[in-house]
């Protein structure tokens, strides 16, 4: 297999030896130890994989919220992939949108946590992209089962 580079959370992959079939999720919790990004249906129907990716279109990096557990690792070559980890800094511990989660109480267990954050920082980093895009619309594909979405729509 050719080598299929890109970033995660900042930082340059690539990856050779994996069979083609991987996908993001596996790749991400397996061999990078990011366990923030949740599987939960396996089948794109639940939002708990979430994250946020970018590609260079039109000479400017666009995000897009996507769900990892069915994107296959050579579909990612020449992008950037953004996961819950890879929001905070030492000097700001939260995301903003993380910080709202906190404030506004829009997380119980935390399983969907993440999956909704990325959903709303992918909007954040391109709102053009869904510049007409009710909130619910944006987070639209993320389930949650105990917080409830009052929460979760005044976080956002």
């Amino acid at each position: 297999m050719a080598p299929i580079r890109f970033t995660v959370n900042g930082a340059p992959v690539e990856v050779t030896d994996l069979h083609p079939t991987t996908t993001l999720l596996q790749y991400l919790r397996i061999h990078r130890r990011l366990t923030g990004t949740k599987e939960g249906c396996a089948e794109g129907d639940c939002g708990a994989c979430t994250v946020t990716v970018g590609e260079w279109l039109d000479g400017r990096l666009r995000w897009r919220a996507v769900n990892a557990c069915i994107l296959f690792l050579p579909t990612l070559h020449g992008k950037a992939v953004l996961t819950v980890e890879g929001l905070s800094a030492e000097s700001q511990p939260l995301h903003p949108v993380q910080r709202a989660f906190v404030d506004h109480h829009a997380a119980q267990c935390g399983f969907c946590t993440p999956g909704f954050v990325m959903a709303l920082v992918a909007h954040r980093l391109d709102p053009e992209n869904g510049v007409h895009l009710a909130t619910e619309d944006v987070i639209a594909g993320n389930l949650c089962r105990c917080t409830g979405y009052r929460p979760i729509l005044d976080a956002a």
